[in-house]
C-alpha cells in the first residue's frame, strides 16, 4: 500500500509531544501551530498553539496503524464508516501554505444554516442564521412570531458560531483507537 495523509486525534494538549514521538517512530508529522498573545494579569506572552486543537496529521502506510495508535498522547485515527480516512494532499498543502502567511488563526468551520452570533459593531449580540449568497455571507435574522426575516451582509470574521443546524444528524467521521 502507499503512503497517505491521515488526521490523528490526540489527548488534549499533547499534540507536541505526540509529534515529536511519532518522529522518533520515523512517521511523516504535521503539525500546523500559530502564534498567540496570551493575557495574564501581570504579563502577556507569546505562546505557540496548534491550529486544529487535539489534532496532527501524519504520513502513513495504514499497515503501521497499530504502531501509531500505540503511541503516547494517541487516542486515535479519524474514520468513516470504521475505516480510516486518507486526506487529499491538496487539502494538507493548502494548509501549509495558509501556515505560511503570517497571521493564519483557527477560525469555526461554518455551514450554510449554522446558528451565529453577532460579536461586534451595530448587531452586536444579534443571532441568526448563516448563509452565502453569491459568494457573499450573509445572516438572516428572523422574527418568528410575524414568520419575516432580513438578511444582512457580514464579514465572516465577525460570526461566533452558537450551534448545528437543527434537525441534522452528526458528522459521518468519528474517532477510533484506544481509549485513555
Amino acid at each position: 500500500m502507499t503512503e497517505a495523509w491521515y488526521a490523528v486525534y490526540t489527548k488534549f494538549q499533547h499534540e507536541k509531544s505526540a509529534a515529536g514521538l511519532l518522529l522518533r517512530k520515523r512517521f511523516e508529522v504535521f503539525l500546523p501551530l500559530y502564534r498567540a498573545v496570551h493575557r495574564w494579569k501581570d504579563r502577556n506572552q507569546i505562546v505557540t498553539l496548534p491550529l486544529f486543537p487535539c489534532y496532527l496529521f501524519v504520513r502513513a502506510k495504514i499497515e503501521r496503524k497499530t504502531e501509531l495508535l500505540q503511541t503516547a498522547g494517541i487516542r486515535g485515527i479519524v474514520e468513516s464508516a470504521g475505516r480510516a480516512s486518507p486526506l487529499p494532499e491538496i487539502e494538507i498543502a493548502s494548509v501549509r501554505n495558509a501556515c505560511a502567511i503570517a497571521g493564519a488563526q483557527p477560525h469555526p468551520f461554518l455551514k450554510e444554516g449554522d446558528r451565529v452570533r453577532v460579536r461586534t459593531g451595530p448587531l452586536a449580540g444579534t443571532e441568526g442564521f448563516f448563509v452565502r449568497v453569491k459568494n457573499r455571507c450573509r445572516i438572516i435574522v428572523a422574527i418568528q412570531l410575524l414568520q419575516q426575516a432580513v438578511a444582512v451582509e457580514m464579514d465572516i470574521a465577525n460570526l461566533r458560531f452558537i450551534s448545528e443546524r437543527p434537525g441534522l444528524s452528526p458528522s459521518p467521521y468519528e474517532v477510533s483507537g484506544r481509549t485513555a
